[in-house]
């Protein structure tokens, strides 16, 4: 009986309350894509560092993975080492560096990343199969589009470049075996794969037995902390960094966009609020004469209340799921522009949807609506009857 009677009230001005939800869905997406905003590019770069199953990063003694140039030395007998460890179950080398790959008479530069195809966990193989033999090569779609090159095919790569003869050096064949998606490469980014004494050997005396990072993945139930700690312990040359730790330094980064989420989010769900206080109020004002007469004929305050409170509930629910299409169109739009940074890794997202998101967008929303009818309806209620059925009398 209420809703109906809400609805009716609301139907009597439909101009005036369509307007009213289209600024509650404004307000409802905006408010949306700001708790999206607040926690999706740190879960989005949580679950690329974890899309493998590696735990634990090592790098350089004070660095990040692939933070600078520095790279770890004595890395064959770092790996003996970990590999030794109870509660470790995989450990794979990476080395970063540049392949300038001979194609149409012109040198290509691509990011070249070393590893163990056994254990790597930098790529995913689309077409082909992963680069195991010393003269194989996995190419990501923009290498081949740019060098022309198919599968199968075999390219001239070389690892340095003489600046005074316009040309590479240390040539060497290599035969495109796989096709892959670079996890940790930015959108458009060349990249190449191939096996880790491959890239040493063509970067020259200065990678010689060294590695980049280390990823290593602990067995299932270990404690990953207490494996970190050890490793950051018993290796002095390098930094072991877990999943926890890189969220935390992430956190500290990403303060500024949590902070801009919160702000334009609060501003979103304070706009909502006065439009429908706004609405509530002038309903309430235009049905005085109405309101009274329910009072006058025994109807109770409580109830006349709850009638009103429905009414601003009703627009904050249509708003909301009108904006909850409308926030996910416009976070697919603004991620768009947002992943286009130059040397951000394709797969992280701004705005990453989740269920709990969009639940407690709504929740807020409502409660926002109930407690922006309540006053208006409350003092709307408690007029005194007999002056205002005078006052309203024609």
């Amino acid at each position: 009986m209420l809703l109906t009677l809400a609805w009716a009230a609301l139907t009597r001005h439909r101009a005036r309350t369509l307007l009213a939800i289209l600024g509650v869905a404004v307000s409802a997406a905006m408010l949306l894509d700001m708790v999206m905003l607040s926690s999706g590019m740190r879960e989005s770069f949580r679950n690329l560092l974890l899309s493998r199953g590696y735990q634990i990063r090592l790098a350089p003694k004070g660095t990040l993975p692939f933070d600078t140039d520095a790279t770890i030395a004595g890395a064959a007998e770092l790996r003996r080492a970990l590999a030794a460890d109870p509660d470790i179950v995989a450990v794979s080398p990476v080395l970063g560096g540049q392949l300038r790959i001979v194609a149409r008479g012109r040198p290509i530069t691509a990011v070249a990343i070393g590893n163990d195809a056994a254990v790597q966990g930098d790529y995913e193989v689309v077409r082909g199969r992963a680069a195991i033999a010393r003269n194989e090569i996995v190419v990501s779609d923009e290498v081949l589009h740019d060098t022309g090159a198919s599968l199968g095919d075999t390219v001239e790569a070389a690892g340095g470049y003489d600046a005074q003869l316009r040309d590479v050096t240390g040539r060497r064949a290599l035969v495109i075996v796989g096709v892959a998606h670079f996890l940790y490469m930015a959108a458009g980014q060349r990249a190449v794969a191939l096996p880790l004494a491959t890239l040493q050997e063509a970067a020259g005396d200065r990678s010689r037995d060294r590695v980049s990072v280390f990823m290593v993945k602990a067995r299932q139930g270990a404690d990953v902390e207490a494996a970190r700690r050890r490793i950051d312990s018993r290796f002095p040359s390098v930094t072991a960094i877990s999943i926890a730790t890189a969220m935390q330094q992430v956190d500290e980064r990403l303060s500024y966009f949590r902070q801009l989420a919160f702000i334009l989010g609060a501003v979103s769900l304070a706009v909502g609020f006065l439009l429908v206080t706004t609405l509530v109020t002038v309903s309430v004002n235009e049905r005085l004469g109405e309101i009274v007469v329910m009072r006058a004929i025994g109807v109770a305050r409580v109830r006349v209340v709850l009638q009103i409170v429905l009414e601003g509930v009703v627009i904050m629910l249509l708003g909301a799921v009108l904006g909850l299409a409308l926030g996910l169109v416009t976070a697919r739009y603004l991620n768009s522009i947002l992943a286009s940074f130059p040397g951000l890794p394709a797969a992280i997202d701004f705005f990453l949807f989740e269920p709990g998101d969009a639940w407690f967008a709504l929740a807020m929303l409502t409660t926002a609506g109930i407690l922006a009818s309540v006053y208006p309806s409350w003092r709307g209620a408690s007029r005194p009857i007999a002056a205002t059925l005078r006052e309203e009398a024609p």
